[in-house]
């Protein structure tokens, strides 16, 4: 009985540290390969990178716009972008013109 006891005892004594040292390997785990660990960092400077061309894809098509409707400011509109908008969103073309199909 007594190797019983000790043995009982001694695992008694080991489980607490047994189970210290799997929660602290866990943590440690996702702390490397989790989803935010370190071997996600990489992932995380590509993301940056393709946001950040998308940011300057994104500036650089708002500049169009701006400078597009600067155009057709009502109180001194482009004539020549009106006359496209005109033509093109009603389909209007002059006696003198010839059209010549893409298609």
């Amino acid at each position: 009985m007594s190797v019983g006891r000790k043995t009982k005892g001694l695992l008694r004594r080991a489980i607490v540290p047994a189970l210290a040292i799997i929660v602290i390997g866990n943590f440690a785990g996702y702390a490397v390969a989790g989803d935010n660990g370190l071997l996600a960092w990489g992932g995380y400077h590509r993301d940056h990178e393709e946001r950040r061309a998308e940011l300057d894809e994104l500036k650089a098509e708002r500049d169009r716009l701006q400078h597009r409707s600067a155009l057709l400011n009502p109180r001194n509109a482009d004539p020549d972008m009106a006359e496209e908008l005109v033509r093109k969103d009603l389909g209007l073309v002059r006696e003198d013109e010839i059209i010549v199909p893409l298609d």
